[in-house]
């Protein structure tokens, strides 16, 4: 099992605030690859997820640099191609292009873009940039049309030309059935939601990834399935309290929203989801933590001290998830001493 880490935690830019600067971003890196962490991540929040990846590339050799996510609606294809193919080639062959459609309001409010069924547009869209990378590295004549794209004009002066390592692996986001066998079907990977339990993987997620596996003739095996599922960890049970709290006011902000109701429907929670819908429409947010009760806390997050966690992950998704996503916070170094010894144990057959 493989372990990811993202630019902006405490614990590997070694130092607390706000971690988006050009120093935090490359010590983050260097440190993510010096720890042992096989993939370092940037997401797309508050910043853009892009811009970390390109000094992480300049700065590391090993470590695998991967958008998680992205936002794949609120750019045109192209405009995404083109960062893909140059982090690629300037990353060595590194780099995963991590996607995800976001929520309707988002695309439409927020960045002020079309919004149509995502599933659907989410293939055209794959569809859309390996076309496009085809046509750079084989010298091929840019056609491609679908519902929501039409690219057909590629001067020379406008193609990067071909690069060593052409196969730029896609990874996307996936909750629901449809999403899921697209991710199945043309996928290199599939990013799990935090806000995801064993039963609905179980029954929901790895169904669906074999189905549209089947499609295209491929099977698990040519999928990487990431993440699922929070973690809560800390030195000993003191220090597990407070990110308990955290966790469970985490998971009932997912928990009230209608994009995952169906988590809730399968375990039969959807009375816990109804509350915590209308608490966060009055904006009752400080509360809805204590909606979370030990059964909905103990479906969603692994828990367990920095001694024992390893062996939990391990039990957990040891299965069906080839990486994760690992928290922790590196403040002295014994705590470095820590990190790397439970990397290595999770890493471990």
């Amino acid at each position: 099992m493989r372990v990811k880490t993202n630019y902006a935690e405490a614990n590997i830019a070694g130092n607390k605030g706000d971690s988006y600067s050009m120093s935090k971003i490359i010590n983050s890196a260097k440190n993510a690859e010096l720890y042992g962490f096989d993939i370092f991540s940037a997401s797309e929040t508050s910043h853009n997820p892009y811009l970390p990846l390109v000094l992480a590339a300049e700065h590391t050799n090993k470590v695998e640099l991967q958008t998680s996510i992205a936002l794949a609606f609120s750019r045109s294809p192209m405009d995404t191609a083109y960062l893909a193919w140059d982090l690629q080639n300037l990353s060595g062959g590194r780099f995963t292009l991590g996607l995800g459609s976001q929520v309707k309001g988002h695309i439409k409010r927020r960045f002020s873009m079309p919004w149509s069924p995502p599933a659907s547009r989410m293939r055209e869209y794959i569809l859309a940039l390996k076309h496009i990378w085809s046509c750079w590295q084989d010298e091929k004549k840019l056609n491609f049309e679908s519902d929501n794209y039409a690219f057909n004009l590629m001067p020379p002066f406008f193609d990067p030309g071909p690069i060593d390592n052409p196969d730029i692996r896609i990874s996307i986001s996936a909750v629901n059935p449809y999403m899921l066998a697209l991710a199945g079907e043309l996928c290199g990977g599939v990013v799990l939601h935090s806000f995801i339990t064993s039963k609905y993987t179980e029954e929901v997620v790895i169904p669906n990834l074999q189905k549209g596996a089947s499609k295209s003739g491929r099977s698990l095996d040519d999928i990487n399935i990431e993440g699922g599922g929070f973690i809560v960890s800390g030195h000993n049970e003191e220090d597990l309290e407070s990110k308990i709290i955290e966790a469970r006011n985490r998971i009932s902000f997912y928990a009230s929203t209608r994009s995952y109701a169906p988590v809730m429907k399968l375990h039969g929670w959807e009375d816990v989801h109804e509350k915590l819908y209308r608490m966060s429409v009055e904006g009752d947010w400080k509360n809805m933590g204590s909606c979370i009760t030990d059964e909905i806390l103990n479906q969603f997050a692994v828990i367990g001290t920095y001694d024992d966690i390893a062996d939990k992950i391990k039990d957990r998704y040891g299965t069906y998830t080839d990486s994760i996503w690992f928290p922790m916070e590196v403040n002295n170094p014994e705590d470095v001493d820590i990190l790397k010894k439970v990397l290595a144990d999770i890493k471990s057959n």
